[in-house]
């Protein structure tokens, strides 16, 4: 599986393209702020062809690029229910105004084709399959996605504002939820092998086995505390 990732616009959001191998059909996930030039040059070096765009939940720093990249490629934009406001009105995603200088760098709205996310879907996308599970905390509509188990590969988590290296996502915007971020750690992290490899929305890569060990948050909630003791690092992300 060939998966290439760049950071993109003011809050450095992490947009990734997924493909079997260069050459063939890709999934686009969360481009935000700024990524459509990221996008096309990644689509032209690996000579990729996309037919979907995926997001982990609808903050404008993971779906600003949404309208212009979905309209150039005329392919569709998976999102769950609950976040889908959000690309036509992200102040009120907020609970803030973005201010106009940054307004006017972003494309409002949502594109031709939204599809809707369900919790434990399976989508079957560019000869891949990517298991979706809602975890609410960061957002309403916060959902992960996670590749299968491979002989000789790790599974893939994107994970989204969800769980971060060190970290996990913010949870004092509209829709947030401290105690609901937990419960997502607890079913959604806590059971994936230690090897599976964690592609979040901001930050570097990590797994889900050095999160465990490492991460305040995930530790705690593994010990049934919880959560985010003394010492948890700052959260990244809108």
């Amino acid at each position: 599986m060939l998966v290439a990732g760049f950071p993109a616009g003011a809050w450095g959001t992490n947009c990734y393209l997924v493909a079997p191998a260069a050459g063939e059909e890709c999934v686009i996930i969360d481009p935000g702020h700024q990524a459509t030039q990221g996008v096309e040059e990644t689509l032209a070096k690996h000579r990729l062809k996309p037919v979907a765009v995926i997001l982990t939940h609808g903050h404008i720093d993971h779906v600003a690029s949404v309208v212009p990249v979905c309209g150039a490629h005329g392919v569709p934009a998976w999102i769950h229910p609950d976040d889908r406001f959000m690309m036509s009105d992200p102040e009120k995603a907020l609970g803030r105004t973005i201010g106009q200088q940054l307004m006017g760098e972003l494309t409002v709205g949502e594109p031709d084709d939204v599809a809707e996310l369900t919790d434990g879907a399976r989508l079957e996308l560019a000869g891949m399959e990517f298991g979706v599970a809602h975890a609410p905390g960061h957002t309403k509509g916060s959902v992960t996605f996670r590749t299968p188990e491979q002989a000789d590969v790790p599974p893939v988590l994107f994970s989204g504002d969800l769980l971060f290296a060190g970290s996990v996502g913010r949870t004092d915007l509209p829709g947030g939820d401290h105690a609901e971020i937990l419960r997502s750690l607890a079913r959604v992290c806590l059971p994936l092998e230690d090897e599976t490899v964690v592609l979040a929305g901001h930050g570097p890569q990590t797994t889900i086995g050095r999160e465990r060990s490492t991460n305040p948050f995930l530790r705690e909630v593994a010990a049934g505390g919880p959560g985010g003791g003394t010492g948890a690092a700052p959260r990244r992300g809108l």
